[in-house]
C-alpha cells in the first residue's frame, strides 16, 4: 500500500498520491474502462430522446460520466478490473487510513470523461447544497471534532491537471477575497488555488466540502476515475458482483450486508426521538458513526431533519400537493447525509411520520433565514436555508430539550 500523510490530508483537505495505479496495470485499466465507455454510449444512444443529438446525453454533457456500478452498467470478466481497482490497498486501504475507519466502504464508482466539444471551465463550488444537508460549518465542526466522514478520489488514466483546490477551505467559510474573486468571475483562478497536476495513475484524495474547480472541460482525452469511500454506503444494483474474483465478491458482499443494517439504525434513531429517549438516540448514532461528539450530533440532527421532512411528505401529504422537487428529494438515497429514500419512510405510519416531523420541525425552522440568498462557491439556487453558519440556538442540549417544548432555545 502506498503511504498517505493523514496529517497533511486533515490540514490541507487533500493529498496527492503517486502511482495509485501501478504502472504495469495502467494499460489494462485503460482497456477495461474504455470498453465500459463504449457500452454506456451505446445504451445512451438507444435511449436518446427525439430532440437529442445522435448519441444522446453523452453528446450534450459538459462532463460525460461513466457509471461503473450503477445505471445499468454492463459488466463481464473483461471489465471487472474497473471495479476491483476500488478494492486495491492503494484505494480502499488508503481511504480506510485517511478516514480512520477499519473497513471503509466504496460509495460510488464513476469516471469523468472529456466532452465531444470544448466547454471551457466550470464554476468554483463546494459539493453540497444546504436544503439537502447542512451548513458548511456543521460539516467543518464535525470534521475538526471527529475527522472526515467521506473521502473522494480522482485517479486519471491519462495525465490530468483539470482539478484545482483551495487548501484548508474544507473547514472554514469563504474568505472575502475568495467571494470577491468568484463574484467577479466564478470560472477563473481564485487567489490561493492550487492546481493538482496528476500523471496517469496518480491520485488525489480530498475532503468534501473543499472549495474546488474543474478548470477546463476540453476535447483533450480525459478518463479520470472518480468516486469515494465512507463508513456508510448503499448499492441498489449489485449484479456486477458476480463477475469479480471470489475475494472481491466477499468484500463487496460484506459492505452490502453492512449497508443494509444502517437503515435499521436510522429507523432506531428516529424512533428514539419519537420516544424522547436520548440514550437510545445516541446509541443509534453510535452504530452509524462511532465516537460522534456534540458537533457531529448537531450535524446529524440537521441532516435527519431533512429526512424527517421527506418521510412526512411521503406518508402524510397528498402526492398531488407535492412539488417535483419534493418528490425527487423524498426518493433520494444518500446515506452519507442520512437519507434512505422511500424504503425508510415505509417503516412509519402516517401518525408516526407526523410525530417525527413535529420533533424535527424546530431544527428545520432555525436553519432558515428571513430571506432567500445564495453565496459564491456553493451549488444550487437561492434558498432560505443557511449556507455557512450554524445558529447559536442549534446545540445538542437545546435540541434534546425541544422534544418537550417544540422549540429551540
Amino acid at each position: 500500500m502506498i503511504k498517505a500523510d493523514r496529517d497533511e490530508f486533515l490540514e490541507q483537505g487533500f493529498v496527492i498520491l503517486r502511482e495509485v495505479i501501478p504502472p504495469g496495470d495502467l494499460e489494462r485499466m485503460r482497456r477495461c474502462h474504455e470498453l465500459l465507455v463504449e457500452r454506456q454510449r451505446e445504451v445512451w444512444a438507444r435511449e436518446a430522446k427525439p430532440d437529442d443529438p445522435p448519441g444522446g446525453v453523452w453528446e450534450t454533457s459538459n462532463q460525460p460520466r461513466l457509471h461503473i456500478n450503477g445505471m445499468g452498467a454492463e459488466h463481464d470478466r473483461e471489465t471487472a478490473p474497473a471495479i476491483e481497482l476500488w478494492l486495491h490497498e492503494n484505494t480502499q486501504g488508503v481511504s480506510s487510513h485517511l478516514l480512520a475507519e477499519e473497513d471503509a466502504a466504496n460509495t460510488e464508482m464513476m469516471m469523468m470523461c472529456n466532452p465531444v466539444s470544448d466547454r471551457g471551465p466550470a464554476a468554483w463550488h463546494r459539493d453540497f447544497y444546504p436544503p439537502l444537508n447542512a451548513p458548511l460549518m456543521a460539516y467543518a465542526g464535525d470534521i475538526l471534532e471527529n475527522g472526515p466522514r467521506y473521502v473522494q478520489w480522482n485517479i486519471p488514466l491519462y495525465d490530468d491537471d483539470v482539478l484545482w483546490v483551495i487548501p484548508g477551505s474544507h473547514v472554514r467559510p469563504n474568505t472575502g477575497e475568495e467571494n470577491a474573486s468568484m463574484a467577479a468571475n466564478p470560472r477563473a483562478p481564485v487567489p490561493g488555488g492550487v492546481r493538482t497536476r496528476l500523471n496517469a495513475g496518480d491520485g488525489v484524495a480530498y475532503i468534501l466540502p473543499i472549495l474546488h474547480w474543474g478548470s477546463n472541460y476540453s476535447t483533450k482525452m480525459r478518463r479520470t476515475v472518480h468516486g469515494g469511500f465512507a463508513r456508510l454506503t448503499q448499492w441498489d444494483d449489485t449484479r456486477w458482483m458476480e463477475h469479480l474474483s471470489p475475494a472481491a465478491q466477499e468484500t463487496c458482499s460484506r459492505w452490502h450486508r453492512r449497508s443494509r443494517g444502517y437503515i435499521d439504525s436510522a429507523e432506531a434513531a428516529f424512533r428514539a426521538v419519537m420516544a424522547r429517549d436520548e440514550a437510545a438516540f445516541r446509541g443509534a448514532l453510535e452504530e452509524l458513526h462511532p465516537d460522534r461528539g456534540d458537533k457531529g450530533i448537531v450535524k446529524s440532527a440537521i441532516c435527519l431533519s431533512k429526512t424527517a421532512r421527506h418521510i412526512y411528505n411521503q406518508r402524510c401529504r397528498n402526492p398531488g400537493e407535492l412539488t417535483a422537487t419534493e418528490k425527487t428529494r423524498m426518493q433520494m438515497v444518500h446515506p452519507m447525509t442520512l437519507q434512505w429514500g422511500l424504503p425508510l419512510g415505509e417503516r412509519f405510519t402516517p401518525e408516526e411520520a407526523g410525530l417525527l416531523w413535529r420533533r424535527f420541525e424546530p431544527v428545520d425552522e432555525v436553519m432558515q433565514g428571513e430571506e432567500e440568498t445564495v453565496l459564491p462557491g456553493f451549488q444550487g439556487r437561492e434558498t432560505r436555508y443557511l449556507f455557512e453558519e450554524v445558529p447559536a440556538a442549534m446545540t445538542v442540549e437545546n435540541w434534546f430539550a425541544s422534544w418537550d417544548s417544540a422549540r429551540l432555545g
